[in-house]
């Protein structure tokens, strides 16, 4: 019995102990009454698109910091809201932008919303978020201008496939962390704006409706897409600079002059200048990495076929004034298959004898002055849409 009290006393301390230890711990913070509003308002303003069940973990009778996109800081705050079921191909949102909700959110550092029905417009109050380092609502129906204020600290803003208009705001240019900026797929108009002092590292504008020239862009640009515009002038002096170059995409402009020689030296994996009024003969300023895709297509460049072009995978060298023979090496790297595509018609060449072509590529000269014909041509699509044409005049044929 004695012992039995003796020990007693621990057990009640170790008890004790125990307890004073869970008093001591800190609670889980709740979710800021601010940020639950605001989450609510965005609840209210969007659904689901038949098939998706994004929503169906919103029960506000739960965590909120525990909602499917949703993540919080220690302190209750909305840090991340990811909108929509983020798999390949899944059913999207629809309904109204809810702009005066996320503007409430005033910690959030990443705003996503993945392709689906959401129109209305994008407010400065939500670009402009102080925290705000990541911003895509691509494919979606979201119109009107873009903002006039955007966050200082952003790095990648994606609104492609939307409905945008009016000019891009030369404050968007200007962001000191900016790495990413996808408009593509708009119908924004105007010039680019002159001063690009964003250290951007992809720039993507293709199809929308600018027009006039392309200013001096940032020397670490790696990814370049300005194809289905209406821009113009001479590119040479703003290509040249842009040394770390792996993808250029520059078709369906108005842009004229040479096309600088110093792109083919770069590490550049996709060329793409087809449908311009470039012009002048060709000398590059060294080969093109293996493997890479060439289309110069639709311009009016002359001169001979450069030798450099060799080791690319796919040339298309058609819709073009190129003269004389193809050099040997071009010939050799489409008969030993390390140039899967190769097209050269409507061109005014005058040797063209290629043999033993794989079945996997396409070599097509139609419409040169071919002497002697072209052993191997394949079947060749009108790439550029302006169809087939009779033998060019010099060859003894008339144009049509």
């Amino acid at each position: 019995m004695a012992a039995r009290m003796t020990r007693r006393p621990a057990v009640f301390l170790l008890l004790a102990a125990a307890l004073l230890a869970v008093a001591v711990q800190p609670a889980a913070a709740t979710l800021h009454p601010v940020d639950y509003l605001a989450l609510q308002a965005v609840r209210r303003a969007l659904s689901d698109l038949p098939g998706s069940g994004f929503f169906a973990s919103w029960d506000f009778t739960g965590d909120p910091c525990g909602f499917a996109g949703v993540s919080c800081s220690g302190d209750g705050r909305v840090v991340t809201l990811a909108l929509g079921d983020p798999r390949a191909g899944a059913p999207g949102l629809s309904g109204a932008f809810p702009s005066a909700a996320l503007a409430r959110l005033s910690a959030l550092s990443s705003l996503s919303l993945v392709p689906g029905r959401v129109s209305g417009g994008l407010s400065s109050a939500v670009a402009a978020l102080p925290s705000l380092r990541f911003l895509a609502l691509s494919g979606n129906l979201i119109s009107g201008n873009l903002p006039g204020a955007f966050s200082p600290a952003l790095r990648t803003v994606d609104l492609s496939k939307n409905s945008f208009s009016g000019k891009i705001p030369s404050s968007l240019l200007q962001i000191r962390s900016l790495r990413t900026l996808v408009l593509s797929h708009n119908s924004l108009s105007g010039e680019i704006p002159k001063t690009v002092s964003s250290p951007l590292v992809h720039l993507d504008l293709r199809n929308n409706r600018l027009s006039g020239g392309v200013p001096p862009l940032p020397m670490t640009v790696v990814y370049l897409s300005l194809a289905g515009n209406r821009l113009s002038g001479r590119v040479g002096g703003v290509l040249r600079r842009l040394t770390r170059l792996s993808f250029l995409d520059l078709g369906g402009n108005w842009f004229s002059g040479e096309v600088p020689g110093e792109v083919f030296s770069f590490r550049i994996g996709y060329l793409q200048l087809r449908k311009n009024a470039f012009s002048g003969e060709l000398r590059p300023a060294g080969r093109l990495p293996s493997g890479a895709t060439v289309d110069l297509s639709h311009n009016a460049l002359s001169g001979r076929v450069p030798a450099e072009l060799a080791s690319a995978a796919a040339v298309y060298l058609n819709g073009n004034k190129f003269a004389g023979a193809v050099p040997a090496e071009i010939v050799a790297a489409a008969e030993g298959g390390r140039m899967r595509v190769l097209f050269l018609q409507d061109n005014f060449l005058t040797g063209i004898s290629v043999r033993g072509v794989p079945s996997s590529a396409a070599v097509c000269a139609h419409w040169n002055c071919v002497a002697p014909p072209p052993t191997v041509v394949a079947a060749c699509p009108a790439k550029g849409g302006r169809g087939r044409r009779r033998p060019p005049a010099q060859c003894g044929g008339r144009r049509g």
